[in-house]
């Protein structure tokens, strides 16, 4: 009955008459709710929790239609930016518990017609699980995939979407979600989930901000030398054993491009504690050189896509020089610069602070944070 009622009033609310265009206060504006359900995916051999016959959740993302405000939003042809809240129930509540998670997004279209839109929306933050490995009470030794409360929560959505009204969407889509606490305690093997969505978009206003257009100034195509810092802390491969830390170093050269990306490539260095322990504890594998298998040397090309003041980074990289651990050759990298300073007329043309997920493929290696200059 009460879900009778939300609808009811929903399509009364989209029913009110609305200009195209708006520029009142609050325009663009929306409440995106999705119901999801979807399938724990074992990515790994050595995920070894029973997988529930269904998790299901619930997202609710507070998301605001970009109108011109910023040159970037032009330069980006208005995006769709939010903050998400999601509750997950996994499904056994003994072994996974649950999972609250709050997360930035931006949405993208794909293809945007007049009543039939298709999207693609990403996210990334942080998520609180209720259950974790542990061997003290509450006793969880089965769950080898999460060690610790505090995780990332990366989602990603694609809606079906079609437009009722200028105040009302209503949606359908696949989704996938990953959390993981980036190996800084083990047991660390993540849990992936792919299901599928349904859901509804209110905007209280309207759903189209009247856009501002003016005559945008291309942005030099110029080359910058990079040099990043970085720190991570990851765990023994014991269960709840210490952590180590991770001295990163990164050397790149980039070039900007259609004034809103810049392309990358560089090196990646990577020295970690955590082998040189493990060596040490184990003197026979490599007895007086455990610092010389600690590192690791890389070549990396990725892309930057310029959002204001904030730049999210797609990298990946190929390793010239393994450490004693390997974990392949490939490795993909997903983050963020927040730039404190830009000044292409002086010496130091951009800082910034950094935070990046090191993965191989659908698993996670360690979180790293730090600071950057541009020359």
């Amino acid at each position: 009955m009460p879900f009778r009622s939300l609808t009811v009033l929903l399509l009364l609310l989209s029913a009110q008459a609305a200009p195209a265009q708006d520029n009142r206060p609050g325009a663009g504006f929306c409440v995106d709710v999705n119901y999801f359900a979807g399938k724990v995916i074992k990515h790994t051999a050595k995920f070894r929790l029973p997988v529930p016959d269904v998790s299901t959740g619930l997202d609710l993302n507070l998301q605001w239609k970009t109108y011109g405000k910023r040159d970037w939003h032009q330069r980006r042809r208005y995006p769709t930016i939010g903050i998400g809240l999601a509750y997950t129930n996994y499904g056994i509540d003994s072994v996974y518990g649950r999972c609250f998670s709050i997360y930035p997004n931006i949405e993208i279209p794909l293809i945007a017609g007049d009543r039939l839109r298709w999207t693609v929306r990403i996210g990334d933050g942080a998520g609180f699980v209720t259950r974790k490995y542990s061997r003290v009470a509450p006793i969880d030794t089965q769950n080898n995939a999460i060690s610790s409360h505090l995780n990332d929560y990366a989602s990603f959505m694609m809606d079906l979407r079609y437009k009722v009204s200028s105040h009302l969407h209503v949606q359908a889509g696949v989704n996938f979600s990953h959390i993981s606490n980036a190996s800084f305690r083990q047991p660390n093997l993540g849990i992936n989930l792919a299901g599928v969505h349904v859901g509804f978009k209110y905007f209280p206003v309207t759903d189209a901000p009247k856009p501002i257009k003016h005559e945008l100034q291309p942005l030099s195509r110029r080359w910058l030398g990079q040099f990043r810092l970085g720190l991570a802390y990851t765990g023994s491969n014991a269960p709840e054993g210490p952590s180590y830390p991770v001295y990163l170093v990164t050397a790149l050269a980039s070039k900007r491009w259609i004034s809103k990306n810049k392309a990358l490539i560089g090196l990646d260095y990577s020295y970690h504690q955590q082998i040189t322990a493990f060596l040490r504890n184990n003197s026979f594998v490599e007895p007086g050189t455990e610092k010389q298998h600690a590192y690791k040397m890389a070549v990396l090309a990725g892309n930057e896509f310029i959002l204001g003041r904030l730049g999210v980074v797609l990298q990946v990289g190929y390793y010239v020089k393994q450490a004693f651990q390997s974990q392949g050759k490939l490795y993909q990298k997903l983050g963020g610069n927040l730039y404190l300073s830009r000044n292409d007329k002086a010496f130091v043309k951009e800082m910034y602070l950094c935070a990046f997920l090191k993965t191989h493929l659908s698993t996670a290696e360690l979180a790293e944070f730090g600071f950057g200059m541009s020359f």
